[in-house]
């Protein structure tokens, strides 16, 4: 048998012999049987040679000390019993005829054997939690059993600890042969078989392998039990119909047992190798597992960690969940993808479809395996090269995010516990006398009557309507909350969400098939089934209905997990397989069903155990939809709970967080997830709560945290009940004026801003990027987490530290500009300590750039109306270039129904010239009214723009002029 053993590139050439077995043909061609397999180990023959020594031993034996000899001989067999098939039993009963001498020495080859794995390259063969792992219980999987450390007298590892397995895959153990291959359309598709069943019951002991070379640079697998359809996600991809012509990759298949080993042709870089270890197939339990490249992994959540994961035997468990800030724990969304580099620079990745609760176990040979209990195993490699390529190439399997609406950009503002509409009113007031840009306000739960949806509290909320009405008049916008959960305790015709519910079926159902009942905040709830299409139709009713009286702008998704205050339901869950899997994923609580539904809850499009991570992204699709047609516009959405393809139907916020420094540094690299991880997801409007959720923040903090939300791609303030204020207006005329230069920063920054989420939109294209994506041969950008760009152009250095007037940075190599004074610095790679008083955040422009920028005001709408300044960043030769995307700002699909204006700008020679690419309307509304120049090495002796003369100013290696048109 082919070892589970990590295999380099050089090891899995094919003779010529097996390459012809394996070559694909047009019709299905058995492969030889293999031998019978059975978990016994291999006896090894016995000759007369080997019995006459064997006697002859024994002889000296007896003389030296018959007795004793005989009693430890006794005594070792009692304690070396043969190896077992692992429940269920694979029906081949033991050999009763194999001696036990001969058991003990296959037993002590079989512990050599085991001996030769590297601690890094084992992989744990009993991931279960709770259980202390013996070596029988061990062995009894046919599994190699060795202590990390020397063993105590029980020998013992408690299961479901990260660290070094003590169990863990013999290179012989059981799996899956390839038995004929043939060709398709896309690939080839082969027949696994297994003849042995694992530990885990429902093996499905034959399945089917579909190869599929969908294009050049995107290969996808799937792995299906042929006997029976299985549960598969349901999100939209690409269909492709024949097979790539000339693919970035080369696929090598192993026969027996099978596995896959996926090549990049152009450097020969593995970037799948399925042989480290056994592919499992059971009806709850999934496992396969890959050698990786490098440590150099991004991206798989939602968690609380780097944005470079940690590979120190690192499991992160994916199951939607809510729970308060935690360190190694399944949080609000699951994204099985990760972005991987290579030696080199080049970049691919990986992504899983699946949405069952899953572990995914890093260690550090590299290798990474997948543990999921359900579904299939439908997989893509996506060839890159780039970063930036391999993110393009997941969102056109998964979908690109939508363009925002242009207020989405702005500056929000919210908190729970505002308690009264006119205390809200006057925050809003507040902002504005002090000239601080606002956009858009919130309100939390407390706006609701007994926090019901689609209710507003008549008493203490009863000017909200004329509150929405003010801020439309100052070309604000609203957004309310809404949770999913519906109260289910109100009079029968006092609450028509909840009867009208009942009446259409919209509601999730138990195993029983009545309506589930848990508990949320207005008390005992019913769950909305947003799989069921008329179920959207019912909260579009209820939207529409809700927003006559309160006309809002977008909506606030929250508690979508779903999230339950019970485990499961007020009549508990049943007691079965779906409950309580063979495995659980390390879920917090132990138990799928803990604060949330049951997972055997019955839904339109299958049981809860299968769509339960899935429940925003159903709730964001409905809301998005409902929008759109009460308000004609591009829908706002922000959702807790994501899935992969979301960003489609809404942004997200990255939960509650906390008003510590920590929470400050980790909401770029880590908290929850990181706004640098949701944009290699595909959700780029993405941003975590400025100056945090809970506990009182300090000043100085919440300065240093509107500084860098201003750079968040969705930036909003956030606090909760009982907290002090923290919105600007809220602290000293020190801090109140640092926060307004920072938002008024980011207004004038909108050009850009509205341009990156375009290229999003359109291209796939991340908006705010980790350096990496733009300097791959620099290996020192690959763990850099407390900076990040806006696009290819602005390097933003926040201050993370409290007590500091100044920050260090990392300057990949090349010239770049302070976006303030134009003063240029040349950096070979290297830090920089930078001043960064409390009233200022770093920004750097990189050479070779064009961006267009103006005078902010106190709303987007007022600001996208004045007139273009042009930066430039010119490069040593003196060119620069850059774009700008232009429409409504609101209207849905102005790009699919070439409804904008595009504009590139170029500097070369000394010369700027701006050329429309797409004309429009909106084109004619824009005007460029100044410009500055970075760079310039000497001062010119005049300035012409459009053959006219121009005024203009020259200083530190800055020209400035004005006026010139568009």
């Amino acid at each position: 048998m082919v070892s589970y053993k990590r295999l380099n590139p050089e090891d899995v050439q094919f003779s010529s012999g097996v390459l012809s077995e394996l070559r694909p043909v047009q019709e299905e061609v058995a492969v030889p049987e293999p031998e019978e397999a059975s978990l016994l180990p291999r006896r090894p023959p016995c000759s007369i040679t080997t019995g006459l020594l064997v006697i002859g031993c024994l002889l000296l034996l007896l003389c030296g000390g018959w007795l004793l000899g005989t009693m430890f001989w006794l005594h070792g067999s009692s304690n070396q019993q043969p190896h077992k098939p692992p429940p269920p039993a694979s029906g081949q009963p033991p050999d009763s005829k194999v001696q036990t001498g001969v058991d003990d020495a296959a037993a002590a080859s079989r512990r050599d054997a085991c001996s030769l794995t590297p601690a890094e390259w084992r992989f744990d063969c009993y991931p279960e939690r709770g259980v202390v792992v013996t070596q029988e219980l061990c062995e009894a999987r046919n599994c190699c059993f060795i202590p990390v450390s020397p063993p105590s007298s029980s020998a013992t590892r408690p299961s479901g600890k990260n660290g070094v397995p003590w169990c863990f895959y013999s290179q012989d153990f059981p799996s899956y042969s390839l038995v004929s291959l043939k060709d398709t359309v896309l690939g080839q598709k082969g027949k696994l078989v297994k003849d042995v069943k694992t530990y885990y019951p429902g093996d499905i002991l034959t399945v089917e392998a579909e190869i599929r070379y969908e294009t050049d640079t995107r290969l996808r697998v799937r792995i299906t039990d042929p006997s029976s359809s299985r549960f598969e996600v349901p999100i939209s991809v690409p269909t492709a119909t024949k097979k790539a012509e000339n693919p970035d990759y080369v696929v090598e298949i192993s026969k027996q047992p099978f596995s896959l080993v996926v090549k990049r042709k152009s450097t020969g870089a593995v970037l799948l190798n399925t042989a480290v270890a056994p592919l499992f197939y059971a009806d709850q339990f999934l496992q396969f597992s890959t050698s990786l490249p490098s440590e150099f992994i991004y991206g798989l959540g939602e968690h609380r960690s780097t944005f470079l994961h940690d590979f120190n035997w690192n499991t992160l468990t994916m199951w939607a969940r809510d729970v308060p800030p935690m360190e190694k724990t399944n949080l609000y969304g699951v994204h099985p993808f990760y972005l991987a580099m290579e030696d080199g620079g080049n970049a691919h990745g990986f992504f899983l479809l699946n949405s069952n609760a899953m572990d995914v176990v890093l260690q550090p040979s590299p290798a990474l395996t997948w543990r999921t209990i359900g579904g299939i195993l439908d997989f893509y490699v996506f060839l890159g090269p780039s970063p930036g390529s391999v993110i393009e190439q997941y969102l056109e399997v998964i979908g690109h995010p939508a363009m925002p609406i242009y207020w989405a950009l702005g500056y929000h503002l919210c908190r729970w516990g505002y308690s009264t509409s006119n205390n809200t009113w006057e925050v809003v007031k507040s902002l504005r006398n002090y000239g601080i840009p606002q956009d858009v306000q919130w309100n939390d739960i407390d706006y609701m009557d007994k926090s019901m949806d689609f209710t507003y509290d008549s008493t203490k909320f009863d000017t909200l309507p004329d509150l929405v009405k003010d801020l439309h008049a100052h070309d604000q916008r609203y957004v309310v909350m809404m949770d999913p959960a519906i109260s289910s305790t109100q009079p029968e015709g006092s609450y028509w969400p909840f009867d009208e519910g009942l009446k259409r079926g919209v509601f999730i159902k138990d195993a029983e098939g009545k309506t589930l009942i848990g508990k949320v905040w207005p008390g005992l709830t019913a769950y909305p089934d947003f799989s069921d299409e008329v179920t959207h139709e019912w909260w579009y009713d209820n939207l529409q209905k809700f927003h006559e009286k309160v006309p809002f702008d977008g909506l606030w998704i929250d508690m979508n997990e779903p999230s339950n205050f019970l485990d499961g339901s007020t009549n508990g869950c049943p007691s079965n397989s779906l409950e309580n899997p063979p495995y659980t994923p390390g879920v917090l609580g132990g138990l799928l069903r803990a604060k949330t539904v049951c997972a055997t809850a019955q839904q339109k499009m299958s049981i809860h155990y299968n769509m339960h991570s899935l429940y925003g992204l159903m709730e964001a699709k409905a809301s998005a939809s409902a929008l759109k047609r009460i308000v004609p516009k591009r829908p706002f959405v922000i959702s807790r709970s994501t899935f992969p393809s979301q960003g489609m139907y809404s942004g997200h916020w990255l939960g509650d967080n906390r008003s510590l420094w920590k929470d400050l540094y980790t909401s770029i690299s880590g908290w929850r997830f990181s706004i640098l991880t949701f944009n290699l997801l595909g959700m780029p409007l993405v941003g975590a709560d400025i100056c945090g959720f809970s506990e009182e923040p300090e000043e100085e903090l919440c300065v240093r945290w509107t500084q860098l939300g201003a750079f968040y791609p969705f930036t909003r303030n956030h606090n909760a009940i009982d907290m002090k204020p923290q919105d600007p207006t809220a602290f000293s005329p020190l801090a109140r004026t640092a926060m307004k230069q920072a938002l008024l920063l980011r207004y004038s920054l909108f050009p850009v801003l509205y341009t990156l989420f375009h290229h999003a939109h359109v291209h796939g294209h991340t908006v705010a990027r980790p350096l990496m994506f733009e300097f791959t041969s620099d290996v020192k950008t690959y763990g850099i987490d407390k900076q990040f760009l806006w696009g290819k152009s602005l390097l933003v250095t926040p201050v993370l530290d409290p007590g500091v007037d100044y920050v260090v940075g990392y300057f990949p190599e090349g010239l770049w500009y302070d976006y303030y004074t134009g003063i240029s610095m040349r950096s070979k790679g290297e830090e920089l300590k930078l001043h960064a008083p409390l009233d200022k955040i770093n920004l750097h422009l990189r050479e070779g750039f064009v961006i267009p920028i103006q005078t902010p005001n106190l709303t987007l709408w007022v600001s996208s109306g004045q007139p273009l300044h042009l930066v430039s960043a010119l490069s040593d030769d003196g060119s620069a270039s850059g774009d700008l995307f232009w429409d409504d700002g609101e209207s849905i699909d102005t790009y699919e129904t070439d409804q904008y204006a595009y504009i590139i700008f170029n500097v070369t020679q000394k010369v700027m010239t701006s050329q429309v690419l797409h004309n429009n309307v909106e084109a004619t509304y824009i005007t460029v009214e100044s410009a500055s120049f970075y760079g310039v090495k000497e001062k010119p002796n005049k300035v012409l723009v459009n053959s006219q003369d121009a005024p203009f100013t020259y200083r530190e290696n800055q020209v400035r002029f004005g006026v010139m048109r568009q």
